[in-house]
Parts: C-alpha cells; structure tokens; sequence
C-alpha cells in the first residue's frame, strides 16, 4: 500500500471568517462545502495550487481547547502541534514571515536558524491561535 498525506482538519469558531482568511492569507481555493447529515458539522476543504490541502470544520457546541504561544509549548501537548509550509526560495521565511503578519497572524517565533543546518524557519498562528510553521529546506 502507498499512501501520501491530503489534508489537516483545523476546528475553528467562525467558519466564513476562517475560510476568507485561509484563502487570503495561505492563498487557497475553496474546493467544495460540506455538511454531516444528522449533526451540526459544517466544513469547508481548502487546496493550494501545489496540491495540499485544509480542511476548515465547525460546530457550533465545539469548546475551545488549548491555545500554545509557540511550538516548544504545543510540543508538550498531546495531538496537534502545528501544521508546516515549506518556501521554495532561500530568504523567502522572512518575507512570507512579514506578509502572514500583515494579514493578521499572531507572531508565535520571528524567522531563525533552524536545528537543521543551513535551514531558517519561523512560526505564525492563524486568527484562532493555531500554529503554522514556515520553512526553508533549501539553505
């Protein structure tokens, strides 16, 4: 069996403003909405032109759980962490850095070396809290 990763679902509290910022900020297209006959689950499945896709879910009886300030804190929760993207330019983490920032992510950790030698990350967070990684694999 061969399997390659599609999607990560991301539960948030207002499903249209969460889709509008998806798309403008991590430049998504909506590729179809969706909801659970018999619940209250809606959804919305985002894809990038590259091919990965978010899947944005709602339910209104959803409790909020816990908000980590940056990935040294959500590594030591169980479960979700964050999800990663990857630039494809050497540089590109500070400009893509600077650019989710003005469109409204919370600054979790500005642009740095990576563990990984000659790699530079950085970590925003969605409007909800939700930890996005940006990478440079390329250095």
């Amino acid at each position: 069996m061969t399997s390659r990763f599609d999607h990560v679902g991301i539960s948030v509290p207002d499903l249209e403003a969460a889709v509008r910022w998806y798309r403008q900020a991590l430049h998504l297209t909506e590729e179809r909405a969706f909801s659970v006959p018999g619940t209250d689950l809606r959804g919305v499945m985002l894809c990038h032109h590259s091919g990965h896709r978010v899947e944005l879910l709602h339910r209104p009886s959803a409790a909020p759980g816990p908000v980590a300030d940056g990935p040294l804190e959500a590594a030591g929760t169980l479960g979700y962490g964050h999800l990663c993207l990857a630039v494809d330019t050497p540089g590109e983490v500070d400009a893509e850095f600077a650019r989710l920032v003005a469109a409204g992510a919370g600054i979790r950790m500005s642009p740095r070396p990576a563990p990984r030698p000659g790699a530079r990350m950085a970590f925003v967070s969605d409007p909800y809290g939700n930890l996005i990684e940006l990478i440079d694999r390329v250095g």
